[in-house]
């Protein structure tokens, strides 16, 4: 029985450089988490255990067979982000999760995975027409549902990682240069533009601002909002604070940001600003080089698969992290405005670590397939 299940597989190709260093990074994060907040580290190393059973499973499933439910898991996707508006449980002026015995669940967490198997499906059987005017009608039609239910959340920046997932693997599946090059000189304008109106109209725009709103203009005047602005103002002290070789795990340091509370929450979001702190520059280059090599493996197993379909799976996971580590990292370190994006493997959160390990075993399964393809597919 086992022989059989096996018998596709040739083990030498099991990526156990993805494997280590995803295990590597998830054990200096529930260190640090543990230091931030001590009451998260058994969940955390519970959200190990299980991310690594789930990532060992799929790893051995073909992800072909998982491609044939590929329309369900996008009506998943949309049951699941539609039933936090009606279920959800409201935080900090959001409504992203739903609370399960105990646990909570953020449907947007797993909905950026399944989107990529989705797509992943969709793409590969559409590449021939992708770039003509009806399919690309149906495909940003498809996006856009999955889409606005995460913003009305609201959860921007989830949104907006998500947009970029799919963006990453329509132009591997083979949208025309022009389109990208004309859709971004139309986008960068339009944001840069909005931007500066946001800072220019900043003072008479505060009095009917949303929450996500001040988040902006603290970012852009942190002098003149700074009870939207303490968090990361107090990261960046943090971050700095460390210098060189950081302060140390559980230090009792009297001058740490993180042992005055001054930032809310620091186990999430902010972790990066923790491990800035006790780790210094050498801990958290240590993260960025992990987390970057991380995104590498995911594309070089694409660049060998056998299929553009599972092509697409690796970039679309290498996409999800690597688009969500700079937002986060910018965010922490004051280049973006506040949001509220868990750092990959690193923060707190069972709901996003073990989806982030169902994602590292579909790659894994397409590097132990790629000794088996015929020919070549190259970014």
């Amino acid at each position: 029985m086992f022989s059989n299940f096996f018998r596709n597989y040739r083990f030498r190709d099991y990526n156990f450089r993805l494997l280590i260093s995803v295990v590597a990074l998830t054990v200096i994060g529930i260190f640090v988490i543990a230091s931030a907040n001590p009451d998260f580290f058994s969940k955390q190393l519970l959200g190990l255990g299980l991310g690594l059973f789930v990532m060992l499973v799929i790893s051995l499933v073909d992800y072909d067979f998982l491609l044939n439910f590929s329309r369900i898991y996008y009506l998943l996707t949309c049951l699941s982000l539609l039933a936090v508006f009606f279920f959800g449980k409201t935080t900090g002026g959001a409504t992203r999760w739903i609370r399960l015995k105990g646990f909570q669940f953020q449907p947007s967490e797993l909905a950026k995975v399944l989107l990529v198997l989705y797509f992943a499906k969709y793409l590969s059987d559409h590449t021939e027409d992708i770039n003509e005017g009806r399919r690309l009608f149906i495909t940003c039609l498809l996006a856009a549902v999955p889409l606005i239910l995460i913003v009305r959340e609201p959860d921007l920046s989830t949104t907006i990682v998500t947009f970029l997932i799919i963006v990453s693997m329509l132009f591997i599946a083979g949208l025309s240069r022009k389109i990208v090059a004309t859709a971004l000189g139309v986008t960068v304008p339009a944001i840069s533009l909005l931007i500066f109106f946001i800072y220019w109209r900043g003072p008479a725009l505060a009095a009917k601002a949303g929450y996500q709103l001040k988040r902006i203009l603290a970012w852009l005047r942190p002098n003149e909002f700074p009870e939207s602005s303490y968090q990361q103002q107090n990261s960046i002290m943090a971050i700095a604070s460390g210098i060189f070789w950081g302060k140390g795990i559980n230090n009792t340091a009297v001058d740490s940001v993180k042992n005055g509370n001054y930032i809310s929450e620091p186990q999430t979001d902010f972790i990066f600003a923790v491990a800035g702190e006790e780790l210094g520059f050498v801990g958290s280059l240590v993260i960025v080089g992990l987390l970057f090599f991380i995104v590498y493996l995911c594309f070089q197993t694409g660049s060998k698969a056998k299929t553009l379909s599972g092509k697409l799976i690796c970039v679309g996971i290498g996409s999800l992290i690597g688009f969500q580590s700079f937002v986060n990292i910018c965010v922490v370190s004051g280049l973006m405005p506040n949001t509220g994006l868990p750092l990959p493997f690193v923060s707190y959160g069972l709901t996003s670590l073990v989806t982030l390990y169902f994602g590292i075993g579909l790659v894994l399964n397409v590097g132990l397939q790629s000794g088996r393809r015929r020919g070549g597919l190259r970014f």
